[in-house]
């Protein structure tokens, strides 16, 4: 192991709903498990936030700490620690990592490690799951669209009621297009192309 892959970052995150649970035991063996495997600990990043969201403050200093490559390898508790975006996104993360160069460990899932023996096996792997999720997606995406249609739904967004003749009537008075948006509540771009790009 290389000095860079041994200077760690360590992530931790519980949940506002985790009553009673803070962020101190989790913190507590990851640094001894540091200790104990020789790791230096550059910086630790905590978050008091659900997992389900990928914009937490921390998790986002963490991938930015990452990118500039200030530590060689990020360290959790656990895989739902990290993130609980669903596996797909989750996986996304692991590749991102992956991606800055810079390896992971589980602590307490220590088959997900992409620094031992079988780090090449194990991106391969979260790789392969990774695409294979992406595919089940597309397929529930399209079933669902089908269903839809069979039911005489159609997919997309609903398309938004506006009084044309207001629109044209307010930009015949002068009024801007963001003026009249605001005024009939729609976008800027909707008012634009319902008055033919009219500057």
């Amino acid at each position: 192991m290389t000095m860079k892959s041994k200077r760690v970052a360590i992530y931790s995150r519980v949940s506002t709903k985790d009553r009673g649970q803070d962020c101190e035991n989790q913190l507590r063996q990851l640094r001894t498990f540091a200790e104990t495997q020789g790791y230096n600990i550059v910086c630790e990043y905590v978050d008091h936030a659900s997992g389900k969201a990928g914009d937490r403050e921390a998790f986002a200093e963490m991938f930015d700490a990452a990118s500039r490559h200030e530590f060689g390898m990020l360290l959790f508790w656990s895989l739902d620690r990290l993130s609980r975006e669903g596996v797909l996104e989750t996986l996304q993360h692991l590749q991102r990592l992956t991606a800055y160069g810079i390896g992971f460990r589980n602590f307490t899932e220590q088959y997900l490690d992409s620094c031992g023996l079988f780090k090449d096996a194990v991106i391969s792997i979260l790789a392969t799951i990774g695409k294979q999720e992406r595919v089940r997606l597309s397929e529930r995406t399209t079933a669902g669209l089908q269903r839809a249609r069979a039911k005489g739904r159609i997919g997309g967004r609903p398309r938004v009621l506006c009084d044309r003749e207001r629109v044209h009537t307010l930009r015949a008075a002068g009024r801007s297009l963001g003026e009249i948006a605001a005024e009939v509540g729609v976008s800027k771009a909707t008012v634009f192309r319902m008055v033919g790009g009219a500057a």
